[in-house]
């Protein structure tokens, strides 16, 4: 980490967000170490300094995971073209011309949204729900009696009285704050106004408009590691009226949540950087919520979060660090309400805010809301509901008895650690299909509706390209690649099988399969395998443990939420193994669930007593202190696994036969474990 830069020839960069890195030259234009990667920056003037479109900024710090120190030191200094631009344009003082900016030691680059071409579809939309009307802020119009000489009670006094007489609000009161201004607001208003009311609890006058007012909004935020949707719900209606989304920015201090958490032990003095980062992004997204709705800030009057505990913890500016390691314990875990203004939320100063409450250390707010959401604690199947992400959060059961938990499964499923991997945007492989015999393969990528062996898709592919392949391109094709015989049972490419296609392309001691071939050809290595079955093992056990813990050994019905879960297709999350056997007809994707359940707290207080009173009764299991983890770790790194039989699936795919063992094989309890079972079709 403090090896001189001056003696090195070249340097590790790190594109941010979408995790691509290489090591380049010193030297080498920012710019140019981009397009090498394929991280798409905009340049309109070829790289002249002119256009500033191509603004990047240093990300500072220790990042302990990819073996970085980086500082804005390790580019070189200011250019006379980037002064000049700056003179001319303006450049704000943490940014660069990444087309000027050259490279002298290692970096973490991140790409601001402006600048990205190829910009991450974030697909956390809202889902149709009726959800019945009973918000905990309300409009009251009230007409105010004037003061005279008989009855000498202040204005603010005589606000109150008329809001009980008329409102039937007993005991309420004004806030402090408003005090200064209510008697020029009553003038303003003729002695009418309209007040807003926080009712829960002691009923709260938080804002006073002069006559007669009728917007209310209130907004529903899931904060994920990495995307973050905002929906902008008219609370006098119960409509979602706006939904927007973006990439969380803390991708720059760590790809998945424990990355950031390390960050912040190598770097203590971090944790306002990463709080600005996130609730700057979420700011932007209420911008934009409002202005799509034709709406102001200041009519936002109720705003609900939920996340997992390490975002919930950074968005309130808590330091996460104690959730690094057991017991994993959290500075809060009870569901939170309290003003807006004391995070600086940018709305209505009388707004506010609650926090749905976390299930455990690594289990979080948005399972909670998930769970209200989806109401596996409802229903007589015992069901399976999983959000799938960098750390997935599971929870099982049914009417009876309802267990969560939690398994870091990592970010290869939203591409990254792959080594075509990126983020759902146009280019982005989404479907695969490979064909048994001849082990040829078709495309479809987000942004054409067409397959690659279709005529519109020659047509149409250069207004988009083929940049990568994203989460649930990388499912479809590891799944292929098993059905056709590439891919073993044990998530080995079979290099056997160079003889009959140029496709499988030899690597060392190991194989790859050549996937695109084109400007950018793209590839899935055995590391590419593996990490994904590294991901999903570590998932699959997870769900293990609590089907032990449950007692049950199949499941009713299963449940995948999050923008991930909403986008791969069940059949091939089931073929690698990502989930258990289960009927694919009782397999479905249900959205943003952790968002429908903040949406639902946010128009009914009900909901609010319902998911703090759901999270007491939810067991919470460790998956980090059971002892059977690794056994079911080892077997769920199979394909689709190497114990348990998937007779469901068998009869909507034919599955591969496993190899014979090799001599040997087969002897005591671990010899059991790595068995070749036949194909239960």
């Amino acid at each position: 980490m403090s090896e001189d830069i001056s003696q090195v020839k070249d340097a590790l960069v790190l594109f941010m967000p979408s995790g691509r890195r290489g090591r380049f030259p010193l030297g080498t234009p920012v710019l140019e170490a981009a397009r090498q990667l394929g991280v798409y920056v905009e340049s309109v003037c070829g790289g002249r300094g002119i256009c500033g479109r191509c603004q990047v900024t240093v990300t500072e710090g220790v990042f302990a995971k990819h073996k970085i120190t980086s500082a804005a030191t390790h580019l070189s200094p200011f250019s006379d073209t980037e002064a000049r631009y700056k003179a001319k344009r303006g450049l704000p003082e943490d940014r660069r011309l990444s087309c000027s900016a050259l490279i002298e030691g290692d970096l973490v680059i991140d790409i601001p949204i402006e600048a990205q071409t190829n910009r991450a579809l974030v697909r956390k939309r809202a889902e149709a729900r009726p959800i019945p009307r009973d918000p905990v802020m309300q409009l009251c119009y009230v007409e105010v009696d004037e003061p005279d000489m008989e009855q000498p009670l202040g204005d603010a006094d005589r606000l109150v009285r008329a809001l009980e007489a008329q409102w039937g609000f007993i005991g309420a009161r004004c806030e402090f704050r408003l005090l200064p201004i209510v008697q020029t607001l009553l003038r303003q208003g003729e002695w009418k106004v309209t007040v807003a009311v926080h009712t829960e609890g002691i009923p709260t006058i938080v804002s006073i408009w002069p006559g007669f007012h009728d917007r209310l909004y209130g907004i529903a935020v899931d904060i994920g590691s990495t995307t973050i949707a905002c929906h902008l719900s008219d609370m006098l209606t119960g409509r979602t009226v706006s939904s927007t989304g973006t990439a969380n920015p803390q991708i720059r201090f760590g790809e998945d949540l424990m990355s950031r958490v390390s960050y912040l032990m190598m770097n203590p003095d971090g944790l306002p950087a990463l709080t600005t980062a996130v609730r700057g992004a979420i700011e932007g997204l209420i911008d934009k919520a409002v202005n799509d709705a034709g709406a102001s800030r200041d009519d936002v009057l109720d705003a609900v979060f939920v996340g997992n505990p390490i975002m919930h913890h950074l968005f309130l500016g808590i330091d996460p660090r104690e959730l690094g390691g057991a017991p994993f314990a959290l500075a809060v875990s009870g569901a939170l309400t309290f003003p807006a203004r004391e995070i600086g939320l940018g709305v209505n100063p009388g707004a506010r805010v609650y926090m749905l409450p976390c299930i455990a250390g690594h289990v979080g707010a948005d399972a909670a809301g998930a769970a209200l959401a989806e109401g596996p604690q409802k229903s007589k199947e015992v069901t399976l509901l999983v959000d799938v992400g960098t750390n997935a959060e599971i929870v099982l059961g049914n009417r009876h008895r309802i267990l969560a938990a939690s398994s870091p499964t990592g970010p290869a499923f939203e591409g990254a650690e792959i080594s075509s991997g990126q983020r759902a945007a146009p280019g982005a492989i989404e479907r695969v299909r490979i064909d048994p015999e001849t082990l040829e393969p078709k495309i479809r990528v987000i942004g054409l509706e067409a397959w690659s062996d279709e005529e519109e898709f020659a047509e149409k592919i250069d207004q988009v390209g083929v940049t990568g392949i994203c989460g649930s391109g990388i499912i479809e094709v590891i799944g292929e690649m098993f059905l056709a015989g590439i891919v073993t049972q044990d998530g080995v490419i079979d290099g056997s099988l160079a003889a009959r296609s140029p496709r499988i392309e030899a690597n060392g001691r190991t194989f790859s399969y050549l996937l695109w071939r084109g400007d950018q050809e793209i590839r899935i290595t055995q590391n590419d395998v593996r990490a994904i079955q590294l991901a999903k093992a570590a998932l699959y056990a997870g769900v293990k443990l609590l089907m032990d813990r449950y007692g049950c050994t199949h499941i009713d019905r299963i449940k995948l939420a999050g923008a991930f879960g909403a986008h791969i297709d069940t059949k091939y999350a089931m073929l690698i193994g990502l989930i258990p056997d289960c009927d694919l007809k009782h397999v479905s994707a249900v959205g943003n669930a952790a968002g429908t359940g903040a949406r639902m707290c946010l128009l009914n207080r009900g909901h609010r007593a319902e998911v703090e009173d759901l999270v007491t009764r939810i067991e919470k299991i460790e998956t980090a202190l059971e002892p059977r983890f690794q056994e079911h770790f080892v077997a769920a790194m199979a394909l689709p696994n190497k114990i348990d039989l998937f007779p469901n699936l068998a009869r909507a795919v034919t599955l591969p036969v496993p190899k014979t063992p090799l001599p040997g094989e087969g002897r005591g309890r671990r010899g059991e474990r790595r068995r070749a079972r036949p194909d239960p079709a």
